[in-house]
């Protein structure tokens, strides 16, 4: 929830700041709970591989969002956002899977081993795919900010001062 609330509110650096921290926040704690969890899980090996490496590629990618907007890389921010929101979304997809897996009476330790990789995995993957876009291709600002223009990846308060003429 707080992910696209922050990209609801980009503009407002006022509150989108503070969203981004608090959400920050929750990741980090979120993807290293999903480590202990994951190490601790008796599921199967397979199914804990799936969730360690979703919970490392979690909290890199947020740190790198983070290190990106440091930087006042605008850009690469939003596509390490949308791609950290991708892999939050897998909660959602695993217990869809699991389910259809239970009413379809599906072998589950072998589905929930599958789903545990694919549950991120695959959105992780489409994410990178609708950001890698040319800007071109897509009218909206948002895809356009995403874009690898010069110009879209600095942040506006970096921006270089006008050169005088004199």
């Amino acid at each position: 929830m707080l992910i696209p609330l922050a990209l609801l509110l980009r503009r407002r650096t006022s509150l989108h700041r503070p969203i981004g921290r608090f959400a920050f926040c929750c990741i980090v704690v979120g993807a290293l709970s999903a480590l202990a969890v994951a190490l601790a899980s008796e599921a199967t090996a397979v199914a804990r591989a799936g969730l360690f490496v979703q919970g490392v590629t979690w909290l890199a990618l947020a740190v790198a969002a983070v290190h990106a907007i440091r930087s006042g890389n605008v850009a690469s921010h939003a596509r390490r956002m949308i791609a950290v929101a991708a892999i939050a979304s897998a909660a959602i997809w695993l217990r869809l899977v699991t389910s259809a897996a239970t009413v379809l009476m599906l072998p589950f330790d072998e589905v929930y081993g599958i789903a545990a990789w694919m549950c991120w995995i695959v959105p992780l993957a489409i994410a990178l795919a609708w950001t890698k876009r040319p800007a071109a291709a897509n009218k909206t600002e948002f895809t356009a900010a995403c874009s690898t223009a010069p110009s879209a990846s600095r942040a506006p308060w970096r921006r270089a001062a006008p050169v005088s003429r004199g």
